[in-house]
């Protein structure tokens, strides 16, 4: 089978496996663990960042985030397709009583006049608008690459409006990569940023949030509340610390072989890439009522050994990634095609 599902399908290359067996590990829960305290080192510096913390997701590092910034009767503003909001399970409300404003967008982007109205006044009536939260990339955008003009120019309305500022930047490694902009000059327009090691890297587990050291400080308190504080997990980490210096660059060859995905779906009558222009390494379109529902596309593409998400009636999903290869793609593209009468 030819996985195109998600990233988080990948298996630890041979490297990473021996990486981690090599691993030195103590108690984190101690502060002894080796290996995590030079990833959380590392990450944190790769950011500008004063600290980091690892977490064994990238949902809990948003969470641990929101409660961090966020007390209860607050408010989040975050784009409305957002993961904070669409797939992780109502955890500001449940875990933080904190609420989500969810602003349309245009493929998971925001500008500042989407959010100049939305704030709510000084009032014992109302929540209060404490936190912006952006994804970038951004998922239920299809890969989007944030435009970096943006990000600075909603960074500045936060800050002038006492709003702090987190990033959901589970796949921020690819939008480095595309776009060739730096990680410190994405990550200095926000107050805290959660990165994830299980999506574009190949890492088997792990995110990391890096901010402020008082803030990461507590949340520690935090992780261990929501039952993320491990002992010997410096082998996990070690896979990431392997992931970071082998696995960042080669996220190029994802974004290439999306495109081969991309341009069969555009030759298909009634799929529809959405949006049109594909940036990294997901790959969003729609399929017409004449083509069937997305699962029923999904079945047929699987009895031809290609495995992709149906993510909604209509919405599918294909990623590339770690364990897809050049040749491999070519092929599903081919499996594609087939669905319009031409091709394999």
């Amino acid at each position: 089978m030819i996985d195109l599902r998600s990233d988080t399908v990948t298996k630890p290359t041979p490297g990473m496996l021996a990486a981690m067996m090599a691993a030195a590990v103590g108690d984190d829960v101690y502060g002894e663990d080796p290996a995590v305290n030079e990833l959380e080192r590392r990450v944190a510096d790769h950011f500008g960042m004063e600290a980091g913390l690892f977490v064994p997701t990238g949902t809990m590092g948003n969470q641990v985030a929101v409660r961090g910034h966020c007390r209860p009767q607050d408010e989040v503003l975050l784009e409305s397709t957002s993961h904070v909001y669409l797939w992780e399970a109502g955890a500001p409300a449940a875990l933080s009583g904190v609420t989500l404003r969810q602003v349309d967008g245009r493929y998971g982007v925001l500008d500042v006049a989407d959010l100049d109205d939305k704030l709510h006044p000084d009032d014992m009536h109302s929540v209060r608008s404490r936190l912006v939260c952006l994804e970038n990339t951004h998922n239920r955008g299809g890969g989007t690459v944030y435009p970096l003009e943006k990000v600075a120019a909603i960074s500045a309305w936060a800050r002038a409006n006492g709003l702090a500022m987190h990033l959901d930047g589970a796949r921020i490694w690819n939008a480095v990569v595309a776009s060739g902009v730096g990680p410190k000059e994405w990550t200095r327009h926000f107050d805290t940023v959660c990165v994830c090691f299980s999506k574009g890297l190949g890492a088997p587990v792990g995110s990391a949030l890096v901010g402020p050291r008082d803030l990461i400080a507590h949340g520690r308190r935090v992780r261990k509340l929501f039952g993320g504080a491990m002992r010997q997990v410096g082998y996990l980490a070690a896979a990431c610390l392997y992931a970071m210096d082998r696995h960042v660059d080669r996220l190029a060859e994802d974004h290439a072989n999306a495109q081969v995905i991309a341009d069969a779906v555009r030759e298909v009558p009634g799929l529809t890439l959405v949006p049109p222009a594909v940036e990294t390494n997901l790959v969003w379109f729609e399929v017409a009522p004449a083509l069937g529902t997305a699962k029923d596309l999904a079945g047929r593409l699987r009895e031809k050994g290609v495995l992709v998400a149906a993510l909604g009636r209509n919405v599918v999903r294909a990623v590339t990634h770690l364990d897809v290869t050049r040749e491999q793609c070519l092929e599903a593209a081919d499996v594609i095609r087939g669905l319009g009468g031409r091709g394999a």
